[in-house]
Order: C-alpha cells, then structure tokens, then sequence
C-alpha cells in the first residue's frame, strides 16, 4: 500500500513538473508581450484607447476559442492522447509568431498581423497545455499541483521585468527570443516525457464512451448541460469565478492611478505598490493548497477570499503607502487560495473525466470576462466617489463572490458530490 502510494505520489510530482514548465514558458511569452508590445504600437499609435484596443484582442480571442479548443482536445483520441498533439503543433508556431514580433514592428500592418496569428495560436494550447493536470492528478491532489503551476505561472512576471530591464533597451530581437526559446525548449521536454494517452482521465474517457456508446460532449452540450442542472452549483461558482477575477483585475488594474492620486506617488512609484504582493502569492499558494486538501477547497476559499476583502478594507482605511502595500499583501495571500483552488473545485464538480479540457476553458472565460468587466465596474463607482474609495469597492465586489461560493458550499452539503471538494 506504501509502495502504491509513494508510486503515485511520484507520478503526480513528475506531471506537475512538466506541466508547471509548459505553463512557465507559454506565461513568459505572455507578460513579455503584454510589457513591452504596447510601447512598440506606440511608435505608430498616438491613441492610447486604440493601443489598449489592440492589447485587449487576445482576451476577446480567449473568450471564443479557449472553451472551444478544450473541448476539440476532449473529443481527440491518437496514440498520443487528446493533448499532445495541439500542443506539439501549437507551441512552436506560437513561438516563432512570438519571435516574428520585433522584426516586423516598423510596419503597423505586419505588427497587427503577427499580433493576432500570435494571439490566435497561442490561445488556441493555453487551456489545453492546463488540463494536462486533471488528466493525471487524482481530485484529492489537485490543489496542490495546481498550486506549483500557479507559483511558476507568478515567476514570470520576474522573468519578463528582468529581460525588460537588462535586455529591451540593448538587444529587443533577444528579448523577444529568449521567451520563444523556452517555449521550445519546454515542449521538447513534454515531447519526451508525456504521453497523454497513457493519462488516467483519458482511459476513463475511452472506457465510458465504449459503455455509453456515445462521443464527447460538445461545448454547448455541455454549457446548456451546467444551465439546465437543478444543482446551481456550477453556475454559481461560475459566478463567482467572474466577480473575483473582477475584483482582482481591478485591485491590479487601478492601483497605478490610485497611487498617484491618493498617495501622491510618482508614476513608477505607484505602478511598484503591486511587487511585494506577488512575493506574498508565491509564499501562500502552496501551503494554502495543502490546507484546501485538508479542511475542504470550498472552506477554505470563502476565508481566503474574506480575507482578501479584509486586506483592501485595511489598506484603505490605512491610506499611507505602506498601509496600502501590507493591506496589498494580506490580500493577495488570501486571493491565492481563489486562485489555486477555483478551478480545481470545477474540475471536479465536472460529470465526467471527458469534459474537464472544455471546464478549463469556461474557467478562463469566467476569469478573463470578470478581468473586462470589473475595472469597468470599480472604475464607475470610482468616478461617483472618488479615488480614496478604490480599494473599498473592490472588497465589495469580492464579497458578492464570497457569498456566490457560501452558496456552494451549502447546496453540495446537501447533495454530497463524489469527487473532493
């Protein structure tokens, strides 16, 4: 039993790792491009609207195609499993579109269009690449390997400042290579170490279709499926995964200027309020996993989320520059149990192992709609009472997740789900 257990717990560890890599390279693309693309549409761009237009098309693309590629990975079956082949096909074009971007910027045109060909492809593996994990962890470990991808996900907003701060100004086209290179670098590794097909998820897939006689679920099936169900659970906890990532945008996204406005900071100085805060989500998501898997995800979601709201209440009571970053850090500690655990919870509130690609991308289409929605949102009640307020708003519109979830947690009290929650 020992000799199972450590086998598997070994398993786990293995994945975990490759995954955490895939999700390492394609994030550094990703925060690398979101930095420093802006500046290069700027060279041709005198609207700052237009620019952010631009930069927002990849969550617009997002929205669209994530769900419907997790599902086509779903209803995928080769030698090399439902994943692998996106993602063998996927990253490198990723990667060299990625690499295209410097060498082109001189025309507006071929910058657009590389910009889309990138965001289109890359888009196209993001939830894929993520739902390796379900595919191989068992529902009881999943917290804490989704935590080991979260915190590699959160190191390369330090990779893409480090190139941005030794490397940007002297050598751009390297800049843009070394993420590109690590993309390739990581898909050669799952290449030799992965084979999906071989996945407990995708056995289980196979071994229901061949007793159900029937394909995979497509994306509306499975949409209307989650509408339709009597249990409010995944609509709810499809609700709250929209208004916290709202709050969350918004507590990134508006913190520049509420800085300069109510702290009197300089423009670099407010746009650094954030840093200590992110070192704060690395340090809490892995211990914060390992408590989810011992006194329940959904528990221990609503106190971290509580908690979030308690640190932005703090910081705007304490309206001083460290108070404001403590307040930040207590806040982001608590968002990480959000964070590690939201998705988990709809991975394994879903009715079957052959639609967990397809979870992974409603998950994204609940964070990147609240990431839309909620600056805008804050922002108007900003505008009718002022900056100081900011950051009262955003524990506001946490706590209406909070309550989503509370709600969650009550209805699966009643009807006992059979996956850990």
């Amino acid at each position: 039993m020992t000799t199972t257990s450590g086998t598997q717990r070994a398993r786990t560890g293995r994945i975990t790792f490759f995954v955490a890599l895939a999700v390492f390279a394609q994030e550094s693309t990703w925060n690398l491009y979101d930095s420093q693309v802006p500046p290069l549409l700027r060279e041709h761009l005198g609207s700052a609207a237009l620019i952010g237009l631009l930069m927002g098309m990849d969550n617009v693309l997002g929205i669209f195609i994530q769900p419907w590629m997790g599902n086509r990975s779903d209803r995928t079956r080769t030698s090399w499993g439902r994943r692998m082949p996106y993602l063998l096909a996927g990253m490198p074009v990723a990667a060299l579109l990625f690499l295209l971007i410097p060498h082109v910027a001189g025309t507006l045109p071929l910058l657009i269009l590389v910009m889309f060909g990138y965001a289109l492809v890359a888009n196209s593996f993001k939830p894929i690449a993520e739902s390796l994990l379900p595919d191989f962890v068992p529902p009881e470990r999943r917290s804490r390997a989704n935590a080991v991808v979260k915190i590699a996900a959160s190191l390369t907003v330090l990779v893409a400042a480090l190139i941005s701060i030794f490397l940007i100004d002297t050598h751009p086209k390297l800049s843009f290579a070394i993420p590109a290179i690590l993309m390739v670098v990581s898909l050669a590794v799952l290449a030799a170490n992965v084979r999906d097909s071989r996945s407990p998820a995708y056995r289980a897939a196979l071994d229901e279709e061949r007793e159900r006689a029937a394909p995979a679920a497509r994306v509306r099936d499975t949409v209307l499926d989650i509408v339709r169900d009597r249990n409010r659970s995944r609509v709810l906890l499809m609700l709250s995964i929209l208004l916290f990532g709202g709050a969350w945008a918004a507590s990134r996204a508006l913190i520049t200027p509420y800085g300069m406005e109510v702290l009197g900071l300089s423009r670099g100085e407010a746009g650094g309020l954030t840093l200590p805060s992110g070192v704060a989500f690395i340090v809490a998501a892995y211990p914060v996993a390992r408590l989810a898997e011992r006194f329940g995800r959904l528990r221990v979601m609503t106190a971290g989320m509580t908690v979030f709201a308690a640190g932005t209440v703090f910081a705007t009571v304490v309206a001083t520059p460290a108070g404001v970053v403590a307040g930040l850090c207590v806040a982001s500690a608590g968002a990480s149990s959000f964070l590690v655990n939201a998705v988990v919870v709809l991975w394994n509130l879903a009715p079957s192992d052959r639609v967990v690609g397809t979870y992974t991308g409603l998950y994204t289409v609940g964070w990147v709609s609240g990431g839309f929605l909620g600056p805008a949102l804050v922002g108007g009640l900003v505008d009718l009472t002022g900056w100081p307020l900011l950051l009262l708003h955003v524990a506001i519109v946490a706590l209406l997740a909070v309550l989503a979830v509370v709600r969650v947690s009550a209805l699966q009290r009643r009807t006992p789900a059979s996956r850990a929650l």
